[in-house]
């Protein structure tokens, strides 16, 4: 299994991808994407193109880098099954709240195989693929260079899942929206947007308290309760962290392959040791 893809809904596609396809073929795509093969790549209306870098092969009378066309059309779900499976998803409030907060379920595979469909690509019927390259094999390695690319897009833009199947974002929240529980849910979401109300004051009100004459100074130095003798050690108690941890593994701004919170674990590790030297 690739490491290309850092989300679960980007590794999800590679997977699907690899159980219909080559890994021989796959390997050497993914070397394609990782080696900057790919000159331009653009998605629209569920159809990939690309322009690809093929490789200089005198044997072939091939003397100049050539430049090849590579498109990827992904096979769209009908309307009439969009609308069985949207009225699946908006029945499970665990489905349609975070669909609504912009996320995608880690189970939303679930709800479209109980109508017999598939959100992932389940078999090569579900899309298409050509390449202006010679190779008559399909996928050829710059096919398989650019699956690695729209895995990569699909952890920018996980929704880019139901646009290849022919369903915008905007459509999708639209018509969970005019749900039951669509409703009820987008209401209470445009309450947390609504702006604050302006008041006078923002503090509690000032109020005069009497306090009680001191007849002598002693006891305000003294007090009538003498301090320990000895003071407890204070138990180590660790960082939570728990700004760092609401960002999750692989923040947007987080570029490395490895995980965010594990660096940032480590960095609040050394600081502490350091302050106890």
């Amino acid at each position: 299994m690739s490491q290309f893809s850092r989300t679960w809904w980007g590794q999800k596609f590679i997977e699907a991808i690899e159980k219909l396809t080559d890994s021989g073929r796959l390997s050497r795509g993914r070397s394609y994407a990782r080696g900057n093969k790919v000159k331009s790549f653009g998605i629209k209306n569920g159809i990939v193109t690309a322009k690809v870098r093929g490789s200089v092969n005198p044997y072939f009378g091939v003397y100049k880098e050539p430049l090849y066309t590579t498109k990827i059309e992904f096979q769209p779900i009908s309307p009439a099954k969009w609308s069985a499976a949207i009225a699946l998803i908006a029945s499970k409030a665990s489905l349609i709240s975070r669909l609504l907060l912009n996320e995608i379920p880690d189970n939303i595979e679930d709800s479209f195989e109980q109508l017999n469909l598939n959100l992932l690509p389940g078999s090569k019927k579900d899309f298409k693929t050509n390449c202006s390259c010679p190779d008559w094999s399909n996928p050829c390695k710059h096919i398989a260079g650019v699956y690695y690319l729209v895995a990569a897009e699909l952890d920018r833009d996980p929704f880019l899942l139901f646009e290849l199947r022919g369903l915008s974002r905007e459509d999708l929240l639209k018509e969970l929206a005019k749900s039951p529980l669509g409703k009820a849910l987008s209401a209470e979401l445009q309450l947390e947007k609504q702006s604050p109300l302006p008041v006078k004051s923002y503090y509690a009100p000032l109020e005069t308290v009497a306090t009680e004459t001191c007849k002598d100074l002693r006891d305000v130095w003294h007090g009538s309760k003498r301090l320990p003798q000895t003071m407890e050690v204070l138990p180590q108690i660790p960082v939570s962290g728990i700004p760092v941890k609401k960002q999750g593994d692989f923040p947007a701004f987080w570029e490395r392959d490895n995980s965010f919170i594990e660096v940032m674990e480590t960095l609040y590790e050394q600081v502490k040791t350091k302050g106890q030297l």
